[in-house]
């Protein structure tokens, strides 16, 4: 009996043992699938927010198209007059939810497709082309690095720095301060350094466009970004607006003229009426540039449009000296530089042959792996840069010869 008592007690533990395993398999079995069930309620979450998503967008894009119009009118009775983009004009409701206070006369808004109902209300639009102009909130250039134009400095600051400074002056005395001026002289003698540093010294935004940009291809295009620029200029003011090479859009009106020179002219048109319109500039000044004013309109020299026109001369032998000055201050150069003798030896050059020098000077340096130029180094830059001169000017009378 002992025995048989021992087997059955032995099968007993090893059928408990068997049923403790299975128990913890269970256990684990019932974790699993816990964790497995959490995750899939989570996932179900984010399906069901991902398909909710994906409704709305469905359902935005199922949203029929709105129309871009101008008001023309606004009514009495909250009814206002709009010109669609397919021509005609209509008399149509506004939204609730667009505020009566932001419709203006000649506001861009989007209409309904159907109804034409004034839906939103947007913003002015602007060419990104203007808005790709060269928009500088304020020039690091000043007044220190521009060196031999000492009156032409005083007329600028006269014409365009006291206007936006000390307006008041002008009010006192009773005159309408300049609208702009013309900056003429050859390439390289600082026209746009001297639009750049007084705008630094008015904290004036500073847009920089070239003449040539505001010629379009299809009839209208120029002007409607010459108004755009201007636009823009006003609602950044103070602003100096600086066009460089005026005469590819300011040249004298031919009365026989091929279809591209009257898309210019009417450029040139939209230009004139800016300057001399019925909308008041502000605190924009504009400021011309040009090596060509023989060929200018006379229409854009007249008092009241380019009221000063400052002519910029190739710098004498002082005015190079000062610029050579300049441009050596910020330079490691040996004591037995002499400047003097530097700019007696470029007779004729601009400042931007000066500069051109000066950066050759340093180039010859490092090519000797050295860390000062020496005087015999600006030697070798002058008849460098003066050959490099000599050889476009002869290349320039071979082709109109």
């Amino acid at each position: 009996m002992d025995d048989e008592a021992r087997i059955f007690s032995k099968k007993l533990d090893e059928r408990i043992d068997l049923l403790e395993n299975k128990n913890t398999e269970l256990v684990d079995e019932k974790r699993r699938a816990e964790s497995e069930k959490r995750y899939i309620e989570g996932e179900l979450i984010r399906l069901q927010r991902e398909i909710r998503r994906l409704k709305a967008e469905l359902e935005r894009l199922k949203s029929p198209p709105l129309i871009i119009g101008t008001v023309e009118d606004i009514l009495v009775n909250g009814k206002v007059v709009v010109k669609s983009t397919t021509g005609p004009n209509f008399i149509v409701n506004t939204s609730d939810y667009v505020s009566k206070e932001t419709i203006l006369i000649g506001s861009r808004v989007a209409l309904n497709k159907q109804t034409l109902a004034v839906m939103a209300v947007l913003p002015s639009s602007v060419d990104p082309m203007v808005l790709g102009a060269e928009i500088i909130e304020k020039p690091e250039v000043s007044y220190e690095e521009i060196g031999g134009l000492e009156d032409q400095l005083r007329e600028i600051k006269e014409a365009v720095e006291d206007p936006l400074l000390k307006p008041q002056l002008y009010k006192k005395v009773g005159i309408e301060p300049p609208k702009g001026i013309l900056l003429v002289g050859p390439p390289g003698t600082g026209k746009t350094l001297l639009a750049k540093a007084v705008a630094h010294q008015t904290n004036a935004t500073f847009i920089r466009v070239v003449g040539s940009e505001l010629v379009q291809k299809y009839i209208g295009e120029g002007a409607r970004l010459v108004r755009e620029l201007f636009e823009l200029a006003r609602r950044k003011s103070p602003t100096i607006v600086f066009i460089d090479e005026l005469d590819s859009i300011a040249a004298k009106r031919l009365e026989v003229a091929t279809s591209g020179d009257r898309e210019v002219q009417r450029t040139l048109v939209q230009l004139l009426a800016e300057l001399d319109g019925f909308d008041h500039l502000g605190d924009v000044k504009i400021i011309g540039a040009t090596n060509r004013p023989d060929i200018i309109d006379e229409a854009l020299l007249r008092p009241g449009r380019f009221d000063r026109i400052i002519e910029i001369p190739v710098p004498v032998l002082e005015a190079r000296a000062e610029i050579f000055r300049i441009h050596t201050k910020k330079m490691n150069i040996t004591k037995d530089v002499d400047i003097e003798e530097l700019a007696a030896k470029c007779d004729g050059s601009t400042g931007a042959d000066i500069k051109a020098i000066c950066t050759e000077a340093g180039m010859f340096a490092i090519r000797e792996n050295r860390e000062i130029a020496s005087h015999e180094d600006f030697d070798k830059a002058i008849e460098k840069v003066m050959a490099e001169e000599l050889s476009k000017e002869k290349e320039i009378g071979a082709m109109f010869a």
